[in-house]
């Protein structure tokens, strides 16, 4: 007899109440998985599993326990419960702890088309020819593509289902699929990689794999040849993929857990200017068919929309139960489920709103600066804002790519990077729940050779 994922939730709520727990939460998460990585036209890795998550807070009064487990068969869950009720005894207390208040748990979802059961129809034959048509097409670009680190192709179907002791309980069904591919070019004096890759919900949503392999070989190609350059302060374009870390930085420094550790450089600049009036930030967990989407987070607070930042003026910060209760605010939604069953705070779909800007116009405005096209490195204090990271570009000259620039560092603080964002792209681009257009940023200092 199989029961549905309802009825193992309210058991697991039922035994949490019978072992002494004053409040508890269950998340079970199903997966189907499939993923092929090939390599000059032979399959590297497949994989196909269906796998079970169950992931278990308690409360007893302010303590907290939490723990997971994969097997979810009914002596085994009713042990977990019972094992980490014991924990929570032996937890001290916090009273910033404990579910959402019930006032804010709804029972009607909005359908934000995250589903798409037409992938179910492609063969594993099929799925597979998508990896190797990418990476065909990728060689196919230049003779001078000669190598791959290969082409991959991703794709789950996932369903979520949360119950708690205020009588809560959702769930929701969605899919998500990416390809990538990494082409290697080479040259008399070098060799360089890249990659391009799509990501989507739908099967509509993904860039053709001759598309994808084309840029990805384009992308690669234009790194060949790459010089340093001598250290200089001028304006840096970044492209989407790299634009992303930025956006990254971001959500780390308005996260509730950073604000309420005062661990952020935007600590208490609620109201205040914090970037050009060119930069509006949302979090937008309603956003169809996103790939960060869903009806509620994994608290059950329902899906929302979270201005950040709206043109330039800092507006809220992200929260999950606990840090709104730290800082005395309101949940925003936010609410991360690690695999341990710890809560923290996670984007839906962050992002930088689209600008009026082609990319080529942006690149047209720069009289002598770089295009960055990779970061490397970590070199970000998210208490100071400074910002020095290494950097793959290319070097633009009255408004045109000139030749490619590898081994330089960029450096600047992330407070001015902000204030001087003077031009944003109309090309935000998803590959997952945070995202960014092109952008330029008035002055930083490279340091080259």
């Amino acid at each position: 007899m199989t029961h549905s994922l309802e009825d193992i939730t309210q058991q697991v709520i039922d035994r949490a109440k019978k072992s002494g727990a004053t409040a508890a939460d269950v998340m079970i998460r199903e997966d189907d998985t499939f993923s092929v990585t090939v390599r000059i036209a032979e399959i590297e890795t497949l994989k196909e599993a269906i796998s079970r998550s169950l992931m278990l807070r308690v409360f007893l009064g302010q303590r907290t326990a939490t723990s997971h487990t994969s097997d979810i068969s009914g002596p085994v869950v009713e042990r977990l419960v019972d094992e980490t009720v014991e924990m929570a005894r032996l937890t001290s207390e916090d009273e910033s702890g404990g579910l959402p208040e019930t006032a804010f748990f709804q029972n009607h979802f909005p359908d934000l088309n995250l589903l798409d059961p037409s992938w179910e129809t492609l063969t594993p034959d099929e799925r597979i020819s998508l990896a190797v048509r990418t990476e065909k097409a990728a060689f196919e670009t230049d003779k001078a593509i000669t190598n791959s680190e290969g082409a991959s192709f991703e794709y789950a179907r996932s369903r979520v289902a949360l119950a708690n002791t205020t009588g809560f309980f959702g769930e929701y069904e969605g899919t998500t699929a990416a390809l990538v591919c990494i082409p290697i070019a080479k040259s008399n004096s070098s060799m360089q990689r890249d990659y391009w890759m799509s990501a989507g919900r739908h099967r509509s949503q993904l860039e053709a794999p001759e598309e994808i392999g084309k840029k990805a070989a384009g992308r690669a190609i234009r790194r060949l040849g790459a010089r340093k350059i001598p250290t200089c302060q001028v304006p840096i374009v970044f492209d989407p993929l790299s634009a992303r870390s930025l956006l990254n930085h971001i959500f780390e420094a308005v996260s509730g857990s950073a604000i309420y550790r005062r661990s952020s450089f935007l600590v208490d600049q609620i109201g205040e200017t914090v970037a050009s009036s060119d930069v509006t930030i949302v979090d937008d967990a309603r956003r169809p068919a996103g790939l960060g989407s869903s009806p509620f987070d994994d608290e059950g607070i329902p899906a929302q929309t979270t201005p950040i930042i709206e043109r330039g003026v800092l507006r809220n910060y992200l929260q999950c139960a606990y840090t709104a209760r730290k800082l005395r605010a309101r949940p925003t939604g936010n609410g991360s489920r690690a695999a341990s069953g710890v809560v923290t705070i996670g984007p839906t779909n962050f992002h930088l709103k689209e600008g009026t800007y082609a990319p080529d116009e942006i690149i047209r405005s720069v009289e002598t600066g770089l295009y960055v096209v990779e970061l490397i490195g970590f070199g970000v204090n998210m208490v100071t804002g400074d910002y020095s990271r290494g950097a793959v570009g290319i070097w633009i000259e009255n408004g045109e790519f000139k030749y490619p620039v590898q081994e330089v560092t960029i450096a600047g603080n992330l407070r001015g990077m902000l204030k001087n964002i003077e031009m944003v792209g109309n090309d935000v681009t998803f590959v997952g729940s945070i995202a960014a257009p092109t952008l330029k940023i008035g002055k930083m200092v490279i340091s080259g050779a």
